[in-house]
């Protein structure tokens, strides 16, 4: 048997009010609410995020992993190998980019469907849109992980039955390289192409799957073409449509076929038949059934947790944060670019927040050091794992005068369960509400960008309910 071993999605806890596009322009904007980014948060970022999720569910360990996004953070470097540094995978799991295309976050899944070893495919996107038009408000930003493998790795919670996919060439939505958001063109024109293909790729997974229409309990139905799934969901003959998220969290391009996927899995019980539709560039198509075990399957961090976790961004600091209008920066120096040599040496401390612990005296040093602070033991230490351990805010600065995208920046000095002390920097943080004894935990972040090269380091994040 071969299926989704472990499923989690990924969703930034900002949003906008698509009512304050309206408000601010006169026209555009909507109704319900979009996901936003961080200013610190990129798709590989976001990545790492849903991959940590995916990977709490499961002790299985992947083979390879497969990273698909259309916005990627570097062109020509890969973007899979900083997700694999950050969740400390051996040198001998593959890491791959799979991107460019919206179609190559399923397409991956269904890739990895059809292997054999067990693999990781992380997906996820940024979505960006003119101001008032369609795409800024009903598109969003997130990310995925499905970990695929047989039940000789572990349970699995879902066993694929079968799929098709069905491809032609037709101009639809595109973006050239270095354009910073997407062109489409006229909706029914697309409606056209994507229909017939759907209902082809639709009979060819049932058949592949051995069931019929009215044997699936939950049909999820997504693409970025509004229009054509729309159509799509009322011709299938579906007896439950999946809520796709829009009103809340948005169209997340690349990630919201498997976003969607790990929500309905999350909410799922043995025996119910699944079915997956993607329409995007052509139709895609799988057939989950969930097993017995799904009943013992506890997802880390659920999609409905994170969606119902939230706060707003003003609609005016999401245009800066998306860089489409500039504001006066801070007077101070800019950053200066960080060291290839350096990044290589610290490797584990600065992708995967790797400690060291003294074997003698167990005292805990952030960042590892060599010499132990109490014995002074010398290189006698172990490595102590800490992105997943908690900590306590023992004190904290509002700093609004030290350079940033998005100022203030707020440090703490962060005392972590079983020992250590490190000053960090807090994201998805009301300032004002702060309080000295607030829980946090730990998160990828991007903290700047400069000559072109990303400083991924780790900040905290109050842990919310």
């Amino acid at each position: 048997m071969r299926g989704v071993i472990s499923a989690a999605g990924y969703v930034p806890y900002r949003r906008l009010q698509r009512a304050e596009v309206k408000a601010f322009f006169g026209s555009g904007g909507g109704r319900g609410t979009r996901s936003v980014a961080s200013y610190d948060e990129d798709t590989t970022t976001m990545g790492v995020e849903a991959a940590r999720q995916a990977l709490r569910s499961t002790e299985v360990r992947p083979s390879a992993l497969w990273f698909a996004t259309a916005d990627p953070a570097y062109l020509e470097k890969t973007n899979a190998t900083t997700i694999h540094a950050a969740l400390r995978f051996d040198s001998d799991i593959t890491a791959l980019d799979m991107g460019g295309a919206v179609r190559s976050g399923v397409g991956s899944l269904l890739a990895a469907l059809r292997s054999r070893d067990p693999i990781l495919v992380v997906s996820s996107d940024i979505r960006v849109g003119l101001p008032t038009g369609a795409d800024e408000s009903v598109q969003g930003d997130g990310a995925a992980a499905i970990l695929v493998g047989d039940d000789t790795d572990g349970p699995v919670i879902a066993e694929y039955l079968g799929g098709a996919q069905r491809t032609e060439e037709f101009i639809d939505r595109w973006r050239t390289p270095g354009d910073p958001r997407p062109r489409q063109w006229e909706e029914r024109f697309g409606e056209t192409k994507l229909l017939p293909l759907t209902d082809e790729a639709w009979n060819a997974a049932l058949k592949a799957a051995g069931v019929n229409a009215d044997q699936v309990d939950v049909t999820i139905v997504t693409g970025p073409h509004t229009r054509a799934v729309k159509g799509a969901g009322g011709k299938l003959g579906a007896k439950q449509i999946a809520d796709d998220l829009s009103a809340t969290v948005g169209q997340t391009g690349t990630t919201h076929p498997a976003l969607l996927l790990a929500n309905v899995l999350e909410t799922a019980t043995p025996g119910q038949v699944i079915a997956l539709v993607s329409l995007s560039d052509g139709v895609d198509a799988a057939i989950f059934r969930t097993t017995d075990a799904i009943a013992q399957y506890r997802a880390d961090r659920p999609v409905a947790m994170q969606v119902a976790t939230a706060a707003d961004i003003p609609y005016g600091k999401f245009l800066t944060w998306r860089q489409i209008i500039t504001v006066e920066p801070p007077r101070r120096p800019e950053p200066d670019r960080i060291s290839a040599s350096v990044s290589g040496r610290t490797e584990e401390w600065k992708y995967a927040f790797v400690g060291s612990r003294d074997r003698s005296s167990g005292a805990l040093h952030l960042p590892p050091a060599r010499i132990s602070r109490d014995g002074d033991a010398q290189d006698d230490m172990d490595a102590a794992p800490m992105a997943d351990v908690r900590g306590t805010i023992a004190t904290f600065t509002i700093d609004r005068i030290a350079y940033s995208p998005s100022p203030p920046i707020v440090f703490a000095i962060v005392d972590f369960a079983g020992g250590g002390r490190l000053p960090v920097e807090l994201c998805d943080v009301e300032a004002d509400s702060l309080a000295m004894g607030q829980q946090v935990e730990m998160t990828f972040r991007r903290l700047f960008t400069a000559d072109g090269i990303h400083n991924y380091f780790w900040k905290a994040r109050p842990v919310r309910a």
